[in-house]
């Protein structure tokens, strides 16, 4: 993610909610899944992808609009 330069993201960082890869989950301790990347989670994917690879996610989808 680049910086301007009054150091704030140029981009702001993809968000699940708007990811169609992003699923609600029945499990309690993993409330939250990635499709795209096929795993469960107790947070927001894209908190532990940004984590894992210091990276905002590569595999961000926006969701159909629907009217």
């Amino acid at each position: 993610m680049s910086k301007t330069a009054d150091n704030k993201p140029a981009t702001p960082a993809p968000r699940c909610n708007d990811c169609a890869h992003f699923y609600i989950t029945y499990e309690a301790n993993f409330r939250y899944g990635c499709r795209a990347l096929d795993f469960k989670s107790q947070r927001l994917p894209m908190l532990d992808v940004l984590e894992a690879s210091g990276q905002p996610c590569q595999f961000f989808q926006r969701k159909p609009h629907r009217p």
